[in-house]
């Protein structure tokens, strides 16, 4: 079975969940399953490190998972238009896997969560998506030919998955943010078994 890494970093809960139906979507496909990872957080003082383990939530990524699965669905709360630091700092870190070609021809797409409608989503995907083009991955995104796309009133872009918290950082996804987050997930499992036959 071919498995899709869904890779995050999540504070108030709502990458979290689009990762949980991003997931869904992933597992509704014939043939790949999900393996859901997170980011683990960076901190000010370099001396101060991550647990090993995180106290809930996915497991934190290990350079393994990059090269054991088939595709990859990378997800971050937005920072002022772009990924925030604990997801740059672990692309930062993946010299080697550039390097050996680990991701090269692997499906791979992006996923976020903004406070406000208007607050950097297209941009923080289409940054995500540049350290994934300098590795070789082949980029999807959500075609108009989802419904949801076309009506939503919350999240929802055609360059990935996102969610609009509002100002009280409700980490509650809308029907159609959930609808669409599930929808690139089998979108990326689906090229994942065109591309390994």
């Amino acid at each position: 079975m071919s498995e899709v890494l869904v890779l995050y970093y999540s504070r108030g809960g709502s990458v979290a969940r689009l990762a949980r139906q991003i997931a869904r979507g992933i597992g509704e496909v014939d043939g790949v399953a999900a393996r859901v990872r997170s980011v683990p957080p960076v901190a000010a003082i370099t001396q101060t490190a991550a647990p090993p383990v995180p106290d809930e939530g996915a497991p934190y990524v290990e350079a393994r998972d990059l090269a054991e699965c088939a595709g990859l669905v990378l997800g971050s709360p937005t920072r002022f238009g772009n990924m925030a630091a604990p997801v740059k700092h672990w692309l930062d870190g993946l010299g080697a896997e550039w390097a050996s070609g680990a991701l090269v021809g692997k499906p791979a797409a992006v996923f976020t969560s903004t406070a406000t409608q208007h607050g950097g989503q297209e941009s923080t995907l289409l940054t995500m998506m540049v350290p994934l083009l300098h590795h070789g991955c082949v980029l999807l995104g959500i075609p108009y030919t989802e419904p949801a796309l076309s009506h939503t009133r919350s999240g929802g872009t055609p360059y990935g998955a996102s969610h609009v918290a509002g100002a009280q950082d409700d980490p509650q996804l809308s029907e159609d943010e959930a609808i669409l987050a599930r929808a690139l997930g089998r979108r990326v499992a689906e090229l994942v078994v065109k591309v390994s036959r």
